[in-house]
């Protein structure tokens, strides 16, 4: 089993009304519960907000220094994800397609993620 990370921003998910969003909630909400009774849903969330990022950590020049921010560009910013954990790349996939059809068949950045429960001891 491995461990993929689903990712989608504000700028990929078209404008939807009210009515719009209730319906892909509870399409999502069913989705996330088929995905848990598979066992394949570890984690999601679908509303990160850039506004409360708390700061930027840089440890590179052996002191860390904490600056405010981060100030990236819009198309940089992750708005929700989901994490699942599959079979292979190709369920990892179909599972990206679902979500991205939930959010408006936006686009969406699939990544392999590294399971720190598999590292061998």
């Amino acid at each position: 089993m491995a461990l993929y990370l689903i990712a989608f921003n504000d700028e990929w998910v078209p404008d939807v009304t009210l009515e719009e969003l209730r319906e892909r909630g509870t399409s999502g909400r069913a989705l996330i519960e088929e995905m848990t009774v598979a066992g394949v849903f570890v984690f999601s969330d679908g509303g990160l907000d850039a506004s409360t990022a708390v700061c930027s950590v840089d440890p590179r020049s052996g002191s860390p220094v904490f600056t405010d921010g981060p100030f990236a560009e819009t198309k940089e910013l992750i708005d929700g994800f989901a994490l699942i954990k599959v079979k292979s790349k190709g369920e990892a996939l179909e599972v990206a397609e679902r979500f991205m059809r939930l959010a408006g068949d936006g686009e969406g950045e699939v990544l392999q993620v590294f399971d720190p429960m598999e590292v061998p001891r």
